[in-house]
């Protein structure tokens, strides 16, 4: 188990979104404020942990056979419970993310981590994988709603800060409400996933230049 990798690889060199292109149609869906991209992450980041180590826990138990049936009943466990948590504790939350909450049940990501990862790997390693990796998810989720919310709609940390309203940077009527609408998901994120290939393919280039 190499920590250090593992979250550079959930950041950065294997990031969910950027480098392996899954759980895109959430990122582009529900990035048109803060509240929204943090909510999401979050939940995502809590059961994509927790289904790692339960899947790990029990992997060598289960038939190989029903391993994606597994997958699928341990994944929907967590999202029900953190579905009811939000529609009990954080209802606004619950309201703006709307079905894409509970379609966290066949979310590539955690899917993906628990078939390439956590079946194959112990519980600690796991769990590691599970946060970095939501983490990596979180942060394009932020970074997406904050490009999205503050140049779409000039504001920034609208339900999250300043007792829920955010902060109003600029006149609303100056923003590109493009990018509040659905082709503005797709334009930013486009961008983010073309500045993120650059620079990895440049770092790559340099590597190979220093060997040789």
């Amino acid at each position: 188990m190499n920590i250090g990798r593992q979250f550079k690889e959930g950041l950065v060199t294997n990031n969910p979104v950027l480098v392996q292109l899954l759980g895109m149609c959430s990122t582009m869906a529900i990035t048109t404020s803060f509240f929204n991209g943090l909510g999401m992450g979050l939940s995502v980041l809590i059961i994509l942990t927790l289904s790692n180590i339960i899947i790990s826990a029990i992997r060598k138990i289960v038939p190989d056979k029903i391993r994606i049936a597994m997958f699928i009943v341990v994944i929907a466990c967590f999202v029900t419970c953190v579905d009811l948590s939000l529609q009990a504790f954080v209802p606004d939350l619950s309201k703006a993310l709307g079905v894409f909450l509970p379609l966290i049940v066949v979310n590539c990501i955690i899917l993906g981590r628990a078939e390439a990862f956590c079946y194959k790997n112990g519980v600690l390693a796991s769990a590691f994988d599970g946060i970095f990796q939501g983490l990596g998810y979180t942060v394009v989720l932020l970074v997406m709603s904050v490009i999205r919310e503050f140049l779409g709609s000039g504001a920034f940390g609208g339900g999250v800060f300043n007792g829920g309203k955010g902060f109003q940077i600029f006149p609303e009527q100056f923003g590109a409400k493009i990018l509040t609408m659905p082709v503005g998901g797709f334009l930013c994120l486009a961008c983010l996933i073309a500045a993120m290939q650059w620079a990895l393919t440049k770092t790559k280039n340099k590597k190979e230049e220093s060997k040789s």
